[in-house]
């Protein structure tokens, strides 16, 4: 027989998303070799390779090299690339090849909100939302909101100074945990329903710098105070810790957003699809200390 079974496709496979989605995948009892792990290194690859996932070598950046990553009746999910400003022509280099192939679902990670983020980082998820559209591939957008790890998984200077030093105000955080947004995206993968949706992810509960630092407060046992600073102070501390000036300004942008809101919302679209609720932030806080 010459016709080829489905497989679920992860592309960024090795990155820390990626990994999640595929151990979700096989919890949810998946069988490995349905799976097939899109990489850049096959090194990277190697210990993906070792469960039983068939992988398949392409990169982003090489169009040519995205020809096999994709099959006729493939379910994707595609992680967005991680370099800002490169982004576009990838991503659409990514869109270009699943249609060609004929794929079933293809499922992106984006940003919350969509067209409505209106800031620098948001830019690139816009455009590519855009494109996913404009190709008439069926589709469905996870909007990811923010991973608690961004701020857990850099502890080191914030236990080093007694402070949390963000420019985000009162602003409120709705993170949960990479393996939360990992979760959902497994279920979107091998669910039905979900073609053309948009979700809306971000974790059950919002919360403040402020209450972020009491929480490492209250788990250290030392003092650590939440120190909101203007925007030009973060830009001098972040460059001064060896930023380069984009990316800084690209993080300023997201407190700013932070503090209008923007990364706030909590509808329970992602409790909802990994049926769960989301890693409070005590215990992503736990889980980084004892690292």
């Amino acid at each position: 027989m010459g016709s080829h079974l489905m497989s679920i496709v992860v592309t960024g496979s090795t990155g820390h998303l990626g990994r999640l989605v595929i151990e979700s995948l096989l919890t949810a009892g998946v069988p490995a070799g349905g799976i097939a792990a899109v990489a850049r290194d096959s090194g990277k690859a190697a210990s993906l390779a070792a469960l039983g996932v068939e992988v398949r070598i392409a990169d982003y950046d090489t169009p040519a090299t995205l020809t096999d990553a994709f099959r006729a009746g493939d379910r994707v999910l595609f992680i967005s690339g991680n370099e800002a400003g490169r982004r576009v022509p990838q991503h659409a280099a990514v869109i270009d090849a699943a249609r060609a192939a004929g794929v079933a679902q293809l499922a992106y990670t984006g940003v919350l909100r969509g067209p409505e983020a209106d800031f620098e980082l948001a830019a690139d998820h816009k455009a590519t939302e855009r494109l996913i559209l404009d190709s008439g591939l069926p589709h469905t957008f996870l909007r990811n909101g923010w991973y608690t790890e961004n701020y857990t998984e850099n502890l080191a200077p914030v236990l080093e100074h007694g402070a949390v030093v963000a420019a985000a105000g009162e602003g409120r955080v709705a993170s949960a945990a990479r393996a939360d947004y990992a979760a959902a995206a497994a279920a979107v993968l091998t669910g039905e329903g979900h073609l053309g949706k948009t979700y809306e992810l971000s974790g059950d509960t919002a919360w403040s710098f402020a209450e972020y630092a009491a929480e490492l407060s209250r788990q250290t046992g030392r003092t650590i105070v939440y120190s909101n600073v203007p925007g030009e102070t973060l830009l001098e501390i972040l460059t001064g810790a060896g930023v380069p000036e984009p990316m800084a300004a690209i993080l300023l942008g997201v407190d700013k957003a932070i503090e209008r809101g923007l990364l706030a919302g909590t509808p329970g679209d992602l409790s909802r699809l990994s049926g769960r609720p989301t890693t409070p932030l005590a215990q992503s806080v736990a889980e980084a200390l004892k690292s």
